[in-house]
C-alpha cells in the first residue's frame, strides 16, 4: 500500500512540476482569469451601468463559459500529459511498478495543476469583485468554483482512458479528445432536443431531464444553476425536473451519481485498458 502511493505521488509530483512550466498552463490561467474579470463587469455594462457585479451574478454569467472552457482544457493537457511518445511510454511503463499507479499518479498530477490554475482565475477576479461589490453571494461563486474543478476531474478520466487506447499516439488522442467535447459539450444537446421535439410533452420532458443526469456537462450545469439559484433556475422546468426526481435532496444526489459514476467509469476503463496494452 505505501510503495503505491509512494508511486503515485512521486508520478503526481513530476506532472505537476512539468505542467507548472508549461507556457500553455500559463496562458490558461491568464484566460480564465480575464474571463471572469470580464464577466464580472460586462453584464451592468450591457444594461447600461458601471462597475461590477456581485459574486452570485458572476457566477450565474460564468456557468457557460467555464463549462465550455474547462472539459476542453482538460481533454486536450490531459490527452497530451497522459500520451507520452512511443519511446517514452515504453520507458516508464516498463518500470516494476503498476501501470495503475503511475497512472493515475500522472492524472492526479495534470488534475492538481488544472485546479491550481483555476483557482488563480476565480481567485483573481474574486478578490476584484469582492473589494469593488462586497461579499454576497460569496458561496455560490465558491459552488461554481467546486463545479469547474469536479468537471476538471472528469474529463481528465475520459482524456486517461484515451491515451490508454492509444499509448504513445498523441494525434489520434488529440483529435479523440476534441471530438469528445464536440459530442459532450455541444452536440449531445442538440440531439437531445431533436428527439425530444418529436415526443409529446410528457415523454420530451422526461426524455430531456434523463439526457441532463446522463451528460456530466448538463448534470454539473444543472446542480450549479441550483445551488446558486435553487429551484427557480430554470423556471418551470425546474419544478418538471423536481418532480421527475422527488425532490431537492434527490436531485442533488443523482447529479453526485452521474459526476461520480463519470469520474471512476473512465479511469477504471483505463486502468483495464493500459494493464492490457503492449507497450
Amino acid at each position: 500500500m505505501t510503495s503505491t502511493r509512494s508511486v503515485i505521488w512521486l508520478c503526481a509530483r513530476y506532472e505537476l512540476t512539468l505542467a507548472v512550466r508549461s507556457r500553455w498552463l500559463q496562458i490558461f490561467a491568464v484566460v480564465f482569469a480575464t474571463l471572469a474579470l470580464a464577466v464580472a463587469g460586462s453584464g451592468y455594462v450591457l444594461s447600461g451601468g458601471h462597475g461590477l457585479q456581485d459574486f452570485s451574478r458572476t457566477a450565474v454569467s460564468l456557468v457557460q463559459i467555464v463549462l465550455l472552457l474547462t472539459p476542453l482544457a482538460a481533454l486536450v493537457f490531459g490527452g497530451l500529459a497522459l500520451t507520452p511518445e512511443r519511446g517514452a511510454a515504453e520507458l516508464i511503463y516498463s518500470q516494476p511498478v503498476s501501470r495503475g499507479a503511475i497512472l493515475v499518479g500522472r492524472m492526479l498530477g495534470v488534475w492538481l495543476a488544472l485546479s491550481a490554475a483555476q483557482l488563480i482565475g476565480f481567485g483573481a477576479a474574486g478578490v476584484v469583485v469582492q473589494l469593488q461589490a462586497g461579499g454576497m453571494g460569496a458561496r455560490h461563486y465558491a459552488a461554481l468554483v467546486a463545479c469547474s474543478v469536479t468537471i476538471s476531474g472528469v474529463f481528465l478520466g475520459i482524456a486517461a482512458l484515451l491515451a490508454a487506447l492509444s499509448p504513445g499516439r498523441r494525434t489520434r488522442v488529440l483529435a479523440s479528445s476534441l471530438v469528445v467535447w464536440l459530442l459532450m459539450a455541444l452536440l449531445f444537446d442538440i440531439a437531445a432536443l431533436g428527439a425530444a421535439s418529436m415526443l409529446r410533452s410528457g415523454s420530451a420532458s422526461r426524455l430531456l431531464i434523463v439526457a441532463t443526469l446522463l451528460n456530466p456537462v448538463d448534470a454539473a450545469r444543472t446542480g450549479v444553476l441550483l445551488a446558486i439559484d435553487g429551484t427557480s433556475a430554470f423556471g418551470a422546468a425546474s419544478l418538471a425536473l423536481l418532480r421527475f426526481t422527488g425532490g431537492v435532496g434527490m436531485t442533488a444526489a443523482l447529479i453526485a451519481a452521474s459526476l461520480a459514476a463519470w469520474l471512476a467509469a473512465p479511469l477504471g476503463m483505463a486502468l483495464r485498458a493500459l494493464s492490457r496494452a503492449d507497450i
